[in-house]
């Protein structure tokens, strides 16, 4: 925390690198493998579209992408987690009418400084067996004045101590519904050698689509493929 204090305060991207070093350090202690399939788009900014499991997804995409998260504004009052969030510049959201031109403002400025955004626009964790419809409305940003490169992210949990995870596995290990945190997070802890596989399928260059809901539509259905074919233990086609 002192560290990341330090490096907010000075320009450049030793802030963005440093969040990855750190949530790689975090995935260490807890156990969580990392195996990542395809690059990150070169270009900046990006938007990145990943599905959502759990809050596992924090530590596995925070290690491996060098992006801002989008999340909710009740996040930036969870005690503790609110501080490591904004250690990590999280841009916190709560889309009511009072609040939607600051925030937008926020992440506008956010891509013009060619800072890349990572959201999750099933609104909602999944109880990894399928990947939930996605809100057009988030891809708002991606016709915004700063038009981002958009790029598929697709995240599943696959092998647990040793053996490929079941159906009924994936339950246990997303956080959905009214899970409390708290006793979720402890039972997942006790087990060892998770493995979250993290497909970065190839981007998507501005004006590719022309409305929210045909970028919408494209994504949700790439994802779905890919975390399809994932579950299966099969590597997903590179999307063109």
């Amino acid at each position: 925390m002192p560290v990341q204090s330090v490096l907010l305060a000075l320009p450049g991207r030793g802030k963005e690198r440093f969040a990855r070093i750190y949530w790689r350090g975090v995935a260490w202690i807890m156990g969580l493998k990392l195996k990542v399939i395809g690059q990150i788009a070169p270009q900046r900014p990006v938007l990145f579209a990943a599905n959502h499991w759990s809050w596992l997804d924090i530590v596995a995409l925070g290690a491996v992408l060098p992006a801002c998260f989008i999340a909710k504004s009740e996040v930036g009052q969870w005690p503790g987690i609110s501080l490591i969030a904004r250690l990590g510049r999280t841009i916190f959201v709560s889309r009511g009418r009072d609040t939607v031109a600051r925030e937008q403002q926020e992440i506008q400025n956010r891509l013009a400084a060619g800072d890349n955004i990572l959201l999750f626009p099933e609104g909602t964790s999944s109880d990894g067996n399928r990947v939930l419809p996605f809100a057009a409305a988030f891809f708002a940003l991606a016709f915004s004045g700063i038009a981002p490169t958009v790029q598929p992210v697709t995240i599943v949990y696959d092998e647990l101590e040793g053996l490929p995870v079941r159906r009924g596995d994936r339950a246990n290990i997303a956080w959905f519904g009214d899970m409390d945190l708290a006793p979720h997070a402890g039972q997942l802890l006790r087990r060892r050698n998770l493995r979250a596989t993290i497909w970065l399928d190839a981007p998507i260059p501005p004006g590719t689509y022309t409305t929210r809901k045909g970028l919408s539509t494209a994504l949700q259905s790439r994802i779905e493929a890919n975390a399809a074919a994932l579950r299966q233990g099969r590597t997903p086609d590179l999307a063109e």
